[in-house]
């Protein structure tokens, strides 16, 4: 893990640092689309800072469990705060899980919390690649194409590579960028939410082909599983409510 500066004698590391600035960021920028929507702010605030436990767990337990070959040996290594991994993910669908008791209970509607989060979520993942470029995880393939620039993968070899961390982080932002310009015309709550999870896991599908995952093919078989999975179902939920 790559250390990013050193803060009276702590080492601040460079994919855990980027994750966090992408949490607060995102959280201060789903505040003020919930304030728009006619959210509680704060409200919102709060239930997002609960949820990111299981954003947390679940996202580090997918990767973890697709690598089960690298930490089996060192149980220990599994919550490390300097190792970097996340799998989005499982993230997302242990908290979508964790958001049907708590958000009633904060009295949130589901689905308009969710039309805001999704810019928490995009926010936070243009930040998030920017730590994987930083610590080289999720790199792309080696090429000697034009688009090719000189990166390291996770293990710290450099070579020519798609970069792939940069494309995600592009996507994302476009993704992002559609959402802002489509929230006032949404034809139902939960629109937004829907066309986000669309978006980013039909970019991802295809940006999941460029990584460099010679020794985790059946991984990315997963990942690219579920991109079609949710991407399918935000479509049919798209489609079963507009009509």
């Amino acid at each position: 893990m790559r250390v990013l500066f050193t803060c009276f004698g702590v080492n601040i590391y460079s994919y855990p640092a980027m994750l966090y600035l992408g949490f607060v960021t995102g959280i201060f920028g789903g505040a003020h689309i919930a304030g728009l929507s006619g959210l509680d702010p704060d409200r919102f605030a709060i239930a997002v800072m609960i949820l990111l436990v299981p954003a947390l767990v679940g996202s580090r337990l997918l990767y973890v469990l697709m690598h089960w070959q690298v930490y089996a040996g060192d149980m220990r290594r599994i919550w490390r705060r300097g190792e970097g991994g996340m799998a989005m993910y499982g993230g997302l669908f242990l908290t979508a899980a964790c958001s049907i008791p708590l958000l009633p209970a904060m009295n949130l509607p589901i689905a308009a919390f969710w039309d805001a989060a999704i810019f928490t979520i995009m926010i936070g993942m243009i930040f998030t690649r920017v730590g994987c470029l930083m610590n080289g995880c999720c790199c792309g393939r080696p090429t000697d194409a034009w688009c090719g620039m000189n990166l390291p993968d996770h293990r710290g070899v450099w070579r020519r590579r798609i970069p792939t961390q940069l494309l995600e982080m592009a996507w994302s932002a476009v993704v992002l960028s559609v959402l802002l310009a489509w929230r006032s015309r949404a034809p139902f709550v939960g629109a937004i939410f829907c066309g986000g999870v669309a978006g980013y896991a039909g970019g991802r599908f295809f940006l999941q082909k460029l990584r460099d995952d010679r020794d985790t093919r059946r991984e990315s078989k997963i990942l690219q599983l579920a991109s079609v999975f949710l991407l399918g179902c935000a479509l049919t939920w798209l489609v079963a409510r507009s009509w």
